[in-house]
């Protein structure tokens, strides 16, 4: 599929509830931690990033990952993984982006950024990881 076939859209990543203190990142293609940041307050994590969506549809671009012929999902990076060497923590949330409805990216294309928001603490009260669930997905404003 071409590059003029795909369609770039916004999306955000909202952790909400994340530990405090502990470092997270995006994960880019060359597994690079991408603008890292920690909660200090219990606030929520922010991240945005563009990606390119194509018929199907199907997602590309520098923070998504493939996994089989449709899943496409975002890593979080967390702890060592993001970049603090003195973390007790090495993890990674992966956040599923391939089952995004069609009324959100058609809202996306217009303008909107598809705002999928997760919660950051383990039933146990440290940092989630593996597959998370989004608590909430919507469409927002610029």
């Amino acid at each position: 599929m071409s590059r003029a076939d795909q369609t770039v859209i916004n999306l955000r990543i909202v952790i909400e509830q994340p530990v405090i203190g502990v470092l997270h990142s995006l994960q880019a293609k060359d597994e690079a931690p991408l603008d890292p940041k920690a909660s200090t307050a219990g606030e929520a994590l922010v991240f945005d990033f563009p990606v390119r969506v194509g018929p199907g549809p199907k997602f590309f671009g520098d923070q998504v990952r493939p996994e089989g012929p449709v899943r496409r999902f975002v890593y979080i990076r967390i702890g060592t993984l993001a970049g603090d060497a003195s973390s007790p923590w090495t993890r990674r949330m992966k956040i599923d982006i391939h089952d995004i409805g069609d009324d959100l990216l058609a809202k996306a294309v217009a303008g909107g950024i598809i705002e999928t928001t997760v919660n950051g603490t383990g039933k146990d009260g440290t940092p989630a990881c593996a597959t998370l669930r989004p608590t909430k997905r919507r469409v927002v404003k610029r």
